[in-house]
């Protein structure tokens, strides 16, 4: 009787079924291949007491079947991938060595301890402010002089 139910319930709802998966695929044939995919994955499960649990399950897995397939458009493999596609670092590891040492020679040697901290370590300005013994703000201002002068040297490297 459970299986009857299942049945009777599809086919009440099968416009209904169809309109939800619409929503979600925006195609026609998407849709009919889901609504499928839902009447066979319920039909082999079984029993249902009522019919308001047959539309349930129904819409459940109809919706969860919907975005399963959204998923799957969304994904490439990496095999498909075509290395010509990857885009390139636009600073090579030279330049980023070059950058360091001029950023050291033009650093004083608080900014370059802050600096450090900061990137290579990752703390916050909190904490470099109690360990340097001076105000978060102070910190702050440092490392604004710091990304200044970072963009005023990839200037003169792209130069």
């Amino acid at each position: 009787m459970g299986l009857d139910m299942m049945t009777s319930s599809f086919l009440d709802l099968r416009d209904k079924l169809h309109h939800i998966a619409m929503r979600y695929l925006q195609s026609d044939e998407e849709a009919q291949d889901a609504l499928q995919d839902t009447w066979l994955k319920l039909s082999c499960k079984g029993d249902v007491e009522t019919p308001q649990e047959a539309r349930n399950k129904l819409v459940a897995v109809l919706r969860n079947i919907c975005i399963d397939r959204l998923r799957k458009k969304r994904t490439v493999s990496i095999g498909s991938i075509n290395s010509n596609d990857v885009p390139q670092c636009s600073i090579e590891i030279e330049d980023i060595k070059r950058l360091e040492k001029l950023l050291q020679e033009q650093l004083t040697p608080l900014q370059r301890q802050i600096f450090n901290l900061i990137t290579h370590e990752g703390y916050d300005y909190e904490q470099i402010a109690k360990q340097l013994s001076m105000s978060a703000e102070a910190v702050r201002m440092n490392m604004s002089r710091i990304r200044k002068k970072i963009r005023e040297t990839l200037k003169k490297l792209d130069q």
